[in-house]
């Protein structure tokens, strides 16, 4: 099926070049999309369709190119727009379109790698959420991140489970080829630890970590950047004092056990594993260094978004769908129960209860409470990616400038999210931006370079 077979134009012409097949190429259906819609083209879904649906009435009121292309360049795109609109109701069509239309895909692949930040996409398939939102997804184990990415950027999975930096490092080309992708939601927030290795159960204070070996899953993630603040904020030069390695989560506690790494940061099944298993504890929750801070996503490219719109959306809701049923505390016995068999997280019921539910055994003899360890809301705050960039420049990922507002909103689709969760009954934030303290440090999104410059230790630029 064509992107938009749309039914508002008699003259479509099935053949043509691009997506729609109203156009003689991709490139003139979207500067005539986007001027119509008198918006950037990545901006919010109201407005792309809006764009679609006023250029099928335009190639129907002037089908010609040259008189219709004629017509906008003398009274503009405003005026073409009130001039239609007095005959034609742009409004209610393009509601009809943007909502009615038919699943573009119903079988759809999610790649996820095995671990509880990736609840809602897991459980999205063996409790129904999926189904009931009319589509039949296959959520596929993955075993690293590298490869999540490159299978999501081959088209071999239409969207994945994605560490919350890793769709604003392959939009900005880091790490891989540039590629647009979104955060349409942020599957958890919280939900992860450092562990060290039984041995080092003496050494509580970071300053006597010095030559460690220390783990994250992967250089482009929220475990990567909390370890360099959390080293840094006691004294360490993260390259320079410590060696830190990517390596995928499940094969995290067999190093730890195989002495090949000192610890980790790592989500909390895999801390609880091996808390577990008796080779590790936990040193500290990820959210006593940043409580509420994102961890995993559900990402997808924007080529999906454009060519399935109406697959992708069905999608998010499902997302969304699963997403507020896991954030309730009632409900996590039973989601674990669910994702914990071996095609999913393979691991003990009793270590996914454990982080879902936040009572837990801390390595240390002692079983500590906190139902807050792990939450679920998928709000994609533009906030969020502001900081995450920040991280990037400072550790030397990102070189030069970066816009930081544009890539956010860019890649973080709050504006879209907030509209899914009010058509489903949810509150979403009046606003996408927020401040919030990082050990003890405030972070104001509106002034990244001074948070930036404020801090001693980071990469020489």
């Amino acid at each position: 099926m064509s992107t938009f077979d749309n039914p508002f134009d008699p003259d479509r012409r099935l053949g043509a070049g691009c997506s729609c097949g109203q156009h003689a190429s991709e490139a003139e259906h979207a500067a005539e999309t986007a001027t119509l819609a008198q918006q950037p083209m990545l901006e919010s879904e109201d407005n792309r369709f809006e764009g679609v649906v006023a250029s099928a009435v335009m190639r129907a009121m002037f089908p010609q190119d040259a008189s219709r292309r004629a017509f906008l360049k003398a009274v503009g795109a405003g005026t073409a727009l009130a001039a239609i609109s007095q005959f034609f109701p742009l409004g209610i069509a393009t509601e009809v379109f943007a909502q009615g239309g038919p699943l573009e895909k119903k079988d759809l692949k999610v790649g996820f790698i095995p671990i509880t930040c990736a609840t809602p996409i897991i459980m999205g398939a063996p409790m129904g959420f999926y189904a009931k939102h009319g589509l039949n997804v296959e959520v596929v184990k993955t075993a690293g991140w590298a490869v999540v990415r490159d299978k999501t950027m081959n088209k071999e999975y239409d969207a994945a489970h994605m560490l919350a930096p890793m769709p604003i490092a392959i939009t900005l080309g880091l790490g891989a080829n540039a590629v647009p992708f979104t955060v349409p939601a942020i599957e958890n927030i919280n939900g992860q630890g450092i562990t060290l290795a039984t041995k080092h159960k003496d050494k509580r204070d970071p300053k006597l970590w010095k030559g460690m070996k220390l783990a994250v899953p992967f250089d482009y993630s929220m475990h990567n950047y909390l370890l360099r603040y959390y080293l840094a904020e006691h004294g360490l030069d993260p390259d320079q004092d410590v060696q830190i390695r990517s390596v995928p989560p499940p094969e995290m506690v067999a190093n730890l056990r195989a002495d090949n790494i000192d610890g980790f940061l790592a989500p909390d099944n895999i801390c609880q594993r091996a808390i577990y298993d008796g080779v590790g504890f936990m040193h500290i929750l990820s959210k006593e260094i940043w409580d509420g801070h994102p961890c995993c996503s559900f990402a997808a490219s924007r080529e999906f978004i454009t060519t399935a719109p109406n697959s992708f959306a069905a999608l998010t809701r499902a997302i969304v769908d699963a997403t507020a049923y896991a954030s309730k505390a009632e409900n996590r016995k039973s989601i674990a129960e669910a994702i914990a068999p071996a095609n999913y997280l393979n691991a003990p019921v009793t270590v996914v209860e454990q982080v879902l539910t936040g009572t837990y055994a801390d390595g240390l003899g002692e079983v500590k409470t906190d139902p807050k360890r792990v939450d679920f809301d998928p709000f994609p705050w533009q906030s969020f990616a502001v900081w995450i960039m920040t991280q990037m420049k400072r550790w030397g990922q990102i070189k030069g400038d970066v816009d930081y507002k544009a890539v956010a909103e860019q890649v973080y689709l709050a504006t879209d999210t907030a509209k899914v969760m009010k058509e489903m009954g949810l509150t979403p934030p009046a606003t996408s931006y927020k401040s919030f303290t990082v050990m003890g440090k405030s972070f104001d999104p509106q002034k990244p370079d001074d948070y930036l410059a404020s801090f001693k230790i980071k990469k020489a630029s």
